[in-house]
């Protein structure tokens, strides 16, 4: 990567670090280092939200993600505008006006401690295994570029970011994220406008052999639960998924309960209700533009450059061979591509359909043949972006790109451990090793516990690479647990429910759960929401109600 690209990349995350750390000089109580003392304004608060989402994996394994398969993720989100309504009229008073540090610390004032700490270990495990994702996206921007082995890239990017938020705060990570989002957003536009200018042909001609492919193919009506992105998975399972990622994940509850008041914490949520799903479909769309632009120009056979050296190295003939066939299925695509855009028409769209249906063939068996030469898991779809911007953006703006990225990743994993730290004090050290102490004291515990989950996090990250899409990822892992723990919360706003119930429930909720997820690995994740929050409040209910008759016999 050219020098001038290094410039950029180093002076954007000086100005985010030592502005970070210069935001956080005087915090001596852990209001201040967990809450930002419940100062923020709304509009910091939105956009931190928002930031914290906008991570590398976002610009890394969602645009991959539209390059590979289109717009249908984007249904994954129909169920936010509905969530954040009703959070805004639920759990936002109740938790803000609780006056608490977690999420988990109203449910022992409702329930009792068990179920208050056993809720916030499955936060912590969840967020933890995602937070080392959130690590795995650069680390795959920079295995891409230098062909360095992933370990040490996630030890470059976990390490200073694990420091910096030892140091920081919540009040640094939420005014750095306002930062992020201004640089993620500009960068976005960028890629749109280059990609734009670099298509040889017509924008709607270029749609229109998108469109041949499915790839613009935003609604699936069909009620399918082996389907993972259809619009009932979105607006069903998304909305449990979003109540519980933004109504009772520590992570996303931490922002708005350091708001300064009930109001602007509602107004920050219903920032993402605007303006998330429009953000997602341009990341999309700039997967499915560079789908487009490598229609036209020579794509690699193998976007993992590591696999494609290993598979060259250890097999020749196989490699051979199926560059060959991958050169053909290029340039005959290429020319169905060009012969469909200048003369308009079915037929002309159905021969270039199958001519990328051939080079996909080509693409799967090179996977296929990667995975058994380097006995690891193929799939590539992480390096797309990477790969592309290094291999084709003009003089600056892979730094620009390679900034953004970097940038967002050590704000979100910022994010993810300070929250990870906040309910390990508060909801663990705190409440069951030492009651009573000065802050400075538990100022100390929280950054240790920051520095520990770092370590955790990034042990997580050398394998999330390898999973697949890395936004598909962290969203199985979340998936797993958010349907029960926000089965936990509804049972809080029933009167008739009993600790008894909460507990017994929860723990009803995450055996369904496992049982679906093991038993049945074809249900779409979404649907784990559903069933875990439909479980945990069925029984918790029935067993509250039962309870309460047996004593009163």
């Amino acid at each position: 990567m050219h020098w001038i690209n290094w410039v950029i990349v180093v002076v954007y995350l000086l100005v985010v670090v030592v502005d970070g750390l210069r935001r956080t000089r005087g915090t001596t109580s852990i209001e201040g280092y967990f809450l930002a003392s419940r100062r923020l304004p709304w509009w910091a608060v939105g956009l931190s939200v928002m930031a914290t989402q906008l991570s590398a994996i976002t610009l890394i394994g969602t645009t991959g993600q539209g390059a590979t398969d289109g717009l249908r993720f984007v249904q994954f989100y129909f169920g936010l505008p509905v969530a954040m309504v009703l959070l805004g009229v639920t759990l936002v008073p109740f938790l803000h006006g609780a006056k608490v540090y977690t999420a988990y610390e109203y449910l022992e004032r409702r329930f009792d401690a068990r179920t208050r700490s056993l809720t916030s270990f499955l936060f912590l495990l969840s967020r933890g295994m995602s937070a080392g994702t959130i690590i795995a996206a650069p680390s795959v921007v920079l295995s891409a570029i230098f062909g360095w082995d992933l370990t040490w890239c996630v030890l470059l990017i976990g390490v200073p970011t694990i420091v910096y938020t030892v140091l920081g705060g919540v009040e640094a990570v939420a005014w750095a994220d306002v930062k992020q989002m201004v640089v993620i957003v500009g960068a976005l536009l960028a890629l749109v406008a280059v990609l734009v200018w670099r298509l040889p042909v017509p924008l709607d001609d270029a749609f229109r052999l998108a469109g041949a492919t499915g790839r613009l193919r935003v609604f699936d009506f069909s009620f399918s639960l082996t389907e993972t992105y259809t619009f009932w998975s979105g607006i069903l399972g998304g909305t449990f998924l979003m109540l519980s990622y933004f109504g009772t994940d520590q992570s996303q509850v931490q922002r708005y309960l350091a708001a300064r008041s009930v109001d602007e914490a509602r107004s920050s949520l219903l920032m993402s209700a605007y303006w998330k799903i429009p953000l997602q479909a341009l990341i999309l769309v700039i997967g499915v533009l560079v789908f487009l632009f490598y229609t036209f120009a020579p794509s690699p056979m193998l976007f993992n450059p590591r696999h494609d050296g290993i598979l060259r190295e250890r097999q020749p003939a196989v490699y051979a061979e199926l560059e060959s066939r991958h050169a053909a299925a290029l340039a005959g695509r290429e020319q169905a591509a060009r012969e469909a855009a200048a003369a308009p028409g079915g037929g002309s769209l159905a021969t270039f359909k199958a001519q990328n249906d051939a080079l996909e063939t080509v693409r799967k068996d090179a996977l296929a043949a990667a995975a058994v030469a380097s006995g690891e898991s193929a799939r590539d779809v992480n390096y797309i972006i990477p790969r592309f911007v290094l291999d084709n953006l003009p003089l600056g703006f892979a730094g620009v790109f390679l900034a953004a990225v970097l940038a967002a990743a050590m704000s979100s994993i910022a994010a993810e451990l300070n929250s990870l730290a906040t309910a390990t004090v508060v909801d663990f050290y705190q409440r069951w090793y030492r009651k009573e102490d000065t802050d400075l004291h538990f100022l100390t515990v929280g950054r240790i516990a920051t520095a520990l989950w770092g370590v955790f996090a990034m042990v997580v990250a050398t394998y999330a690479a390898t999973l697949g899409s890395l936004i598909e990822v962290v969203n199985r892992f979340g998936s797993f647990f958010y349907g029960s723990i926000l089965g936990v919360f509804l049972l809080a706003m029933v009167k008739r429910a009993t600790a008894l119930g909460a507990f017994a429930g929860l723990i009803a909720g995450m055996s369904a759960v496992a049982a679906v997820s093991f038993g049945l690995p074809t249900v779409g994740c979404l649907w784990h929401n559903v069933s875990g929050a439909v479980v945990v409040f069925s029984v918790g209910l029935l067993l509250s109600v039962g309870g309460k008759r047996e004593a009163l016999a």
